[in-house]
């Protein structure tokens, strides 16, 4: 990932957050075939420190968990808010018209040698933790023990562990750093009314971060 240092965000916290509330991960493996994408929900533990743990589950029948080349680091890939930005926001484009548009967004790479699990309790609390933090926000939540045990099971006999301890975590934030002031005040106007809930995250990203350049 090209990573100049205006967008580049270091904060490990930061980034975790964006895992927890962007949990569906591209997760990018090398097998004997060449490259392999497979899209799954994360968990990210915050042990061991500095970058933490991933952890997901894929379908038995998903080959990924048994092709994937153990020596080859996998790369996770989350996407954040993410918004297209006209250049009829920036005054630059009154005073001098030598602009021209681009697309804000925010992104985590998690690298990391993944690792496959079977073993059955792993998997159960993990599905577990999993429902209960999709579940929470639910006037009524639907837990795991709410299926028959024989059910959950046959379910769990179905799918893989995967876990991804993580060695580097890298995070690029191109939230309009790079124009001036009063520029990146207009972004703030403009994404402020978009009727997407991504363009009125990005337009308190961009100013958040209005600070930095």
């Amino acid at each position: 990932m090209h990573l100049p240092s205006h967008f580049r965000e270091t904060r490990v916290d930061v980034l975790h957050r964006l895992i927890r509330e962007h949990p569906l991960g591209a997760l990018v493996t090398l097998d004997a075939k060449g490259l392999d994408a497979n899209h799954i929900p994360f968990e990210i533990d915050f042990e061991p420190a500095p970058f933490g743990t991933l952890r997901g589950h894929v379908a038995r029948a998903n080959p990924v968990w048994r092709n994937f080349l153990q020596e080859t680091e996998a790369l996770v890939i989350f996407q954040g808010a993410h918004a297209y930005v006209t250049p009829s926001w920036y005054p630059t484009k009154r005073e001098t018209g030598k602009v021209v548009p681009t697309y804000n967004y925010a992104v985590v790479h998690a690298y990391g040698r993944l690792r496959a699990v079977e073993d059955r309790e792993w998997l159960r609390e993990l599905v577990t933790r999993l429902t209960d933090h999709h579940e929470a926000s639910r006037t009524e939540p639907w837990h795991v023990g709410d299926a028959p045990p024989d059910y959950i099971d046959q379910m769990l006999a179905a799918i893989v562990g995967i876990e991804i301890p993580i060695t580097r975590l890298l995070g690029k934030w191109k939230v309009s750093q790079n124009r001036v002031p009063a520029d990146r005040d207009g972004v703030v106007e403009g994404l402020s009314t978009a009727k997407s809930e991504d363009g009125r995250e990005m337009a308190r990203l961009v100013q958040e971060y209005k600070h930095q350049r």
